[in-house]
């Protein structure tokens, strides 16, 4: 196993969940058959099993812009995928302006 997958997605349009998968399926090796849901990606970083990609690492580190879109909102939605990082396995890291 490597250290950590980072996956950079500061820049990426995501205004909605849907959007967020979009931007990970591919940088994640994720399935087709992957369920898009919080709790599908909460057993993909946490458990395992899923990803190969993600598998063959020790953490995920997921960067995104936090001033506007997505991670910008307060809603339950995204406070539960926020918290679907809460594991030592994976981390998100939320950019307030832009690097």
């Amino acid at each position: 196993m490597t250290a950590e997958l980072v996956v950079d997605l500061r820049g990426a349009r995501m205004q909605t969940i849907d959007d967020f998968w979009d931007a990970v399926a591919g940088p994640c090796g994720l399935p087709s058959w992957f369920g898009r849901t919080i709790e599908a990606w909460t057993d993909t970083i946490r458990a395992r099993g899923i990803s190969d990609l993600i598998d063959r690492h020790d953490t995920v580190v997921i960067h995104v812009d936090g001033a506007t879109g997505l991670f910008a909102r307060r809603d339950r939605e995204v406070r539960d995928l926020r918290s679907s990082f809460a594991g030592r396995r994976s981390r998100l890291v939320v950019h307030r302006s832009e690097a």
